[in-house]
């Protein structure tokens, strides 16, 4: 491999492990902000919608997309939007670990959801990481009983996250990835809002947040949201789809060390629980691994 093709490679594997750490940054700002789920991702996706905005303004690029783009963009964002909400109502009401580690059985849903949506065979392989996934599960939530609401949303996170990774497996086959994303954000913002109006909380927002709240926010949307996406999708051109599984897997345990550093002896679980956890994070980082081989048969 040529100096410059190796460096190259090297320079986008550090920003890919760059961007995961951010991406497990996320969970800590979900915890330190005072707000709660619905408001905070109502301000990260408005946040993030103008970032992404003034990119492609800055950067000259089109983000002009046929109607019904604009229409199945603008619905998965409603399921961009409850991830969130999902993720972050899980923080509030368990720890960062317990729904980091949840939200790793993503994989387990998308090998049951992809196949049924795109009408394909299940593999064998993927049943066994699902039981592997499932047995985690279990164990977590066998030992840590008064974490079972944060739990419960924590794998209903995972699900949202799973449809909409399968939705966008086939959008991304007609339209760049960043342009998918500013449009899903957008329409995340869109939703929130409506939902936000509804219930009247919209039109009593004060907007007297704390200093620091405001602080979390901005980083919230810019760096861990617009910029982490833009820096992601880039390393794509460089990178195959099998290192950028494989690293982007190291997420929750990024996470996983980040909440320990930040918040002590509250992450701190039974054993049951990180006996789940590397099950199901173990299983995590086979499924690339097991799926690389599978497609070289």
């Amino acid at each position: 491999m040529p100096l410059t093709q190796t460096n190259n490679t090297t320079k986008n594997l550090l920003i890919l492990h760059f961007t995961v750490f951010i991406w497990g940054f996320t969970g800590i700002l979900g915890a330190l902000i005072s707000i709660n789920a619905v408001q905070m991702v109502w301000y990260r996706v408005m946040i993030a919608s103008i970032t992404l905005f003034l990119y492609f303004i800055l950067s000259k690029t089109s983000i002009k997309v046929s109607r019904k783009q604009f229409l199945q963009f603008i619905f998965t964002g409603s399921l961009v939007a409850l991830h969130w909400i999902l993720f972050f109502h899980a923080i509030k009401v368990s720890t960062v670990s317990v729904t980091l580690v949840c939200l790793s059985s993503f994989t387990l849903f998308t090998a049951i959801l992809e196949p049924l949506m795109k009408r394909q065979r299940m593999q064998t392989g993927d049943v066994v990481i699902g039981f592997i996934i499932i047995l985690g599960i279990y164990l977590i939530f066998k030992f840590e009983t008064k974490y079972t609401l944060g739990i419960i949303f924590g794998l209903s996170a995972a699900v949202a996250s799973a449809l909409f990774s399968v939705i966008n497996s086939s959008l991304v086959q007609k339209s760049e990835a960043r342009i998918i994303s500013f449009y899903e954000i957008t329409g995340a913002f869109f939703w929130i809002t409506l939902y936000r109006l509804f219930d009247k909380s919209l039109l009593t927002e004060t907007f007297n947040l704390s200093g620091s709240d405001w602080l979390y926010l901005f980083l919230l949307g810019t760096v861990c949201t617009a910029l982490a996406y833009v820096a992601g999708v880039g390393v794509m051109r460089y990178l195959s789809a099998f290192r950028v599984a494989l690293i982007t897997n190291l997420e929750p345990v990024y996470g996983i060390l980040l909440a320990f550093l930040f918040f002590g002896n509250k992450e701190t679980m039974t054993p049951g629980f990180y006996v789940g956890a590397v099950l199901i994070l173990g299983a995590v980082f086979l499924y690339p691994i097991y799926k690389k081989r599978r497609n070289q048969f």
